[in-house]
């Protein structure tokens, strides 16, 4: 199974690369830098351009979208600025869909094509404790996405599932998180093995339950 991940460099995204490439799957890593395999800058059209260009003709029978910021954690209202709401949904939501957009004739090309979009319960509208307003927007943003894209894709037999990958002892999760990002990946690639034409469109977490929209 050929499997793209964006975001690989660290966190959550290393941790699924390598235990995907661990158990024998062939793993496209991405990052916005060279240390992670393939350089993309997810929220780059001309980036996107160039890598779809590289795999071209290549079948990609899983695309994980994990690539991520969150760079308003501790921010108060008055501490907002146009340009930390531009990158959180540049990269957040854009990237998203330019990624997906990028790889569909791959897809396309798999006999059981899917895509996974790593949101957040941070997304949910039946949560709201305040503060991370860029980041929960943006999270929600990806939810919606991935939402049509289930129902648009559904005809080709593309299915997409939506995720919360728990909260995560990471530099996004910080010290505090929950649990590893070697739990996290072990129960994410649980929910992307399971996921088929018939659930697609689930927004499930990281253990299998499924998470309020």
């Amino acid at each position: 199974m050929h499997v793209v991940v964006t975001g690989s460099s660290r966190g959550i995204g290393r941790e699924l690369k390598t235990r995907l490439a661990a158990r024998g799957d062939r793993v496209t890593g991405t990052s916005r830098d060279h240390s992670s395999g393939t350089r993309l800058d997810v929220s780059d059209p001309g980036q996107q351009a160039r890598f779809a260009a590289q795999i071209k003709g290549d079948p990609v029978d899983l695309l994980i979208c994990n690539a991520g910021v969150y760079l308003d954690k501790t921010m108060k209202i008055n501490d907002y600025t146009a340009e930390v709401w531009a990158k959180s949904l540049a990269v957040n939501v854009t990237g998203v869909f330019l990624t997906v957009q990028a790889l569909l004739p791959n897809l396309r090309l798999s006999q059981s094509p899917r895509i996974a979009i790593i949101s957040s319960q941070m997304a949910s509208h039946a949560r709201a404790p305040g503060g991370s307003y860029a980041y929960r927007a943006s999270k929600a943003a990806a939810l919606n996405i991935g939402r049509n894209l289930a129902t648009d894709l559904q005809p080709e037999g593309i299915a997409v599932g939506i995720y919360h990958p728990g909260w995560v002892r990471t530099d996004m999760g910080g010290e505090e998180g929950e649990i590893s990002a070697q739990e996290s990946a072990e129960g994410l690639i649980r929910e992307f093995d399971a996921l088929t034409p018939e659930t697609s469109g689930c927004f499930h977490t990281w253990d299998g339950r499924v998470h309020a929209f």
